[in-house]
């Protein structure tokens, strides 16, 4: 499954299922810094909601240019954000990080957040680059290489250091096939996903995350209709 999204055709990824919102994410061209602050927004809330927080911020900017953010100020930054109704449930939490990351794209990248991938980088420089920023740690630093990898088709001279990030819906479902023991630290998956595919772990990420949230449910999975079915301990157990 994951090899098959990875060979697949370049093709708009519905990160919101807001057209608006998604047309400007999938913009690296022109706004390659929307699908990092999006990366930065990736926390305690939904995923969809996370990666909305951009298209919400232009339409309070009146669009969304890096030339806008970074001429705004630490209390501007967390005017927009909070008021007149929140954009993420954190707050001043994801406001600091927000204002941190404009300066980090204006004085590294000279106001292209695409020099982070650019010139066909390891996969180890990418993740690094992105635990540059603050408020991105491991999780979601592999994530973000692994969509541009996966679905931007960004090109990197190898894809090992690219791991599995191992959320909720992830966990349950290596734990639910028997790849890991229930309640095993994250460090045991990520390195079970390298012991199982050890030149693109993070390849696993995607569909075991569907596959988590659409049928290995935490309460009443939907095994019968499973994709893993035929492959999962459990399933065979209901």
């Amino acid at each position: 499954m994951g090899k098959a999204l990875f060979d697949a055709p370049a093709a708009p990824v519905l990160f919101t299922h807001d057209k608006q919102a998604d047309a400007l994410l999938n913009d690296i061209k022109c706004h390659p810094h929307a699908f990092v602050v999006a990366c930065l927004m990736d926390r305690q809330v939904k995923a969809e909601r996370a990666w909305l927080v951009p298209h919400r911020l232009s339409e309070r900017l009146g669009g969304f240019e890096f030339a806008q953010l970074a001429g705004l100020t630490q209390e501007q930054v967390y005017e927009l954000m909070t008021k007149p109704t929140p954009l993420h449930r954190l707050g001043k939490a994801v406001s600091d990080p927000l204002c941190a990351a404009i300066r980090l794209i204006r004085d590294r990248y000279d106001g292209d957040a695409s020099q982070i991938w650019r010139e066909r980088p390891s996969s180890a420089m990418v993740v690094y680059r992105f635990l540059e920023f603050s408020g991105i740690g491991p999780k979601i630093a592999t994530m973000a290489a692994n969509i541009l990898a996966r679905d931007f088709k960004i090109p990197m001279t190898d894809h090992y250091s690219i791991d599995i990030s191992a959320d909720v819906h992830v966990r349950r479902v290596f734990s639910r096939l028997g790849l890991v023991e229930q309640g095993c630290p994250v460090e045991s998956i990520i390195y079970r996903a390298r012991s199982l595919h050890p030149e693109f772990p993070g390849l696993l990420d995607l569909p075991c995350w569907e596959v988590g949230r659409k049928w290995c449910k935490p309460r009443a999975p939907l095994c019968r209709s499973c994709p893993l079915r035929h492959d999962c301990p459990t399933a065979h157990q209901t």
